[in-house]
């Protein structure tokens, strides 16, 4: 008897794979869920949306959570959909989308290597630029503080360059005049449990040999740079395994895509047929053996 070709199916390979990109997605789907609603948390919680600071929500640190988690949860959507529902539209979205991504990563990572100097520049830009804005931005402080803090740095190049800050400055009225943040101590607890926030007063008039007993003297970028080069070998391990899951996932959709777009297209042509030609069945004779 002739095959029914209305009721072709996919192989035990294809349902895995199906099953594996569909779970895979929606893991991913719900992180970025999760970054999206922590973006916007920190937007809310800040009252970003307020009129007076809504012409800076552009510089916000939280508005990258709330891109990344945006694009992490549309992108592995349209996958987890896709691969659920058999669509091959969504399906050829998620390959191209994952595609592009592979494409930018990869020229992130030249072009960071072939310009190492001015990366170091825009580097030490932001570092600049976070300091001058240390006290009115809480996700800058946290940002600084854990940078410092960690690396067991002070300032861009060095402990003196918090001078570019209003309240650090040494022509500044405050307590804080010619001072450095806590994180820059180099033991900011008082007999190991209370933290001393003003332990940091005075310390850009010190000269050297006696401010490396209070503070750190050497800059966050050269910290920044050495945690690198510690690391390389870690950075290139997690950089190699991300890329090749997702040069895997592009592999997998690629698969469906295939046996989405047969198996459719042999319905259809047995739904709009009042014929079933014998060559029909050779054809998905040898598609059943692949």
């Amino acid at each position: 008897s002739l095959l029914n070709f209305s009721h072709v199916k996919y192989s035990l390979i294809d349902y895995f794979l199906k099953y594996f990109l569909f779970l895979c997605n929606l893991v991913f789907t719900v992180l970025g869920l999760v970054v999206l609603g922590l973006g916007m948390w920190g937007l809310i919680s800040k009252e970003s949306f307020a009129q007076e600071k809504i012409g800076s929500i552009g510089t916000d640190p939280m508005l990258i959570l709330v891109t990344l988690g945006f694009v992490l949860t549309l992108l592995c959507l349209s996958g987890c959909v896709g691969a659920l529902r058999e669509n091959c539209s969504l399906l050829k979205l998620f390959s191209a989308a994952v595609l592009v991504l592979i494409t930018a990563q990869v020229l992130v990572a030249i072009m960071a290597y072939s310009l190492g100097d001015q990366v170091g520049g825009y580097l030490r830009s932001g570092m600049l630029a976070a300091m001058v804005r240390y006290q009115d931005d809480l996700d800058l402080r946290f940002i600084t503080d854990e940078i410092q803090s960690n690396l067991q740095c002070c300032g861009a190049d060095n402990y003196r360059d918090w001078e570019i800050n209003i309240y650090y400055n040494c022509s500044a009225p405050g307590v804080l005049a010619c001072g450095v943040p806590a994180t820059c101590c180099v033991d900011p607890l008082e007999n190991g449990t209370v933290w001393n926030s003003q332990c940091g007063v005075g310390a850009q008039q010190l000269d050297e040999f006696t401010a490396q007993s209070v503070i750190f003297l050497g800059g966050c970028l050269g910290g920044i740079s050495r945690w690198i080069e510690q690391h390389e070998g870690l950075i290139g391990t997690v950089g190699i395994v991300v890329l090749g899951v997702q040069i895997l996932t592009v592999f997998i959709t690629t698969r469906l895509l295939e046996s989405c777009c047969f198996i459719f297209t042999i319905r259809g042509w047995y739904h709009s047929s009042t014929r079933k030609p014998k060559s029909i069945h050779a054809i998905i004779s040898v598609k059943l053996l692949i």
